[in-house]
């Protein structure tokens, strides 16, 4: 396992984007902490509540709802510091529990990426110059297709 996956991978479990800003994607990591953070913060502002372990009951769906909530960070840590004060009679409340539930399943996604961008699956440029030209002669042999004829009748099939 490469260090700087690592690091780039707990950097994006503490805040969103902050993986992507240190692999050098300052753009990404500006795009993701807005959308990340605005959608947690949407779900709070319309009355959503966190789901919490200690609140699931003992039930599995709500204690994987808490863990994917959880997936946002810090995020997460400070709705439960300040409070959610959702209120389960709100006609909202359900929409916002589901954005806070969205958000942090969206930032464990980018952590996935984080991943893959530290280790360069996600390379899109050929290695070397002989990937190069293997792409380019692939190109080549693609043969031209001929253009669609329209009809000559209506309803009739081309000849």
């Amino acid at each position: 396992m490469k260090r700087r996956a690592l690091v780039a991978m707990a950097l994006a479990v503490l805040a969103p984007g902050a993986g992507h800003f240190y692999l050098g994607r300052r753009a990404r990591a500006l795009a993701f902490f807005l959308i990340v953070g605005t959608m947690f913060a949407t779900g709070l502002s319309i009355d959503g509540t966190l789901y919490t372990v200690a609140g699931s009951g003992g039930q599995i769906l709500p204690r994987l709802a808490a863990l994917a909530s959880m997936g946002s960070g810090l995020l997460y840590f400070a709705g439960l510091f300040f409070g959610s004060g959702g209120s389960i009679w709100s006609a909202t409340y359900e929409y916002g529990r589901t954005f806070t539930l969205t958000a942090g399943l969206m930032n464990l996604l980018l952590i996935l990426d984080c991943w893959d961008l530290a280790n360069g699956a996600l390379a899109t440029e050929p290695v070397d110059a002989q990937e190069k030209e293997s792409s380019a002669s692939r190109d080549a042999e693609i043969p031209a297709t001929e253009p669609a004829r329209p009809f000559d009748e209506p309803g009739e099939p081309p000849a």
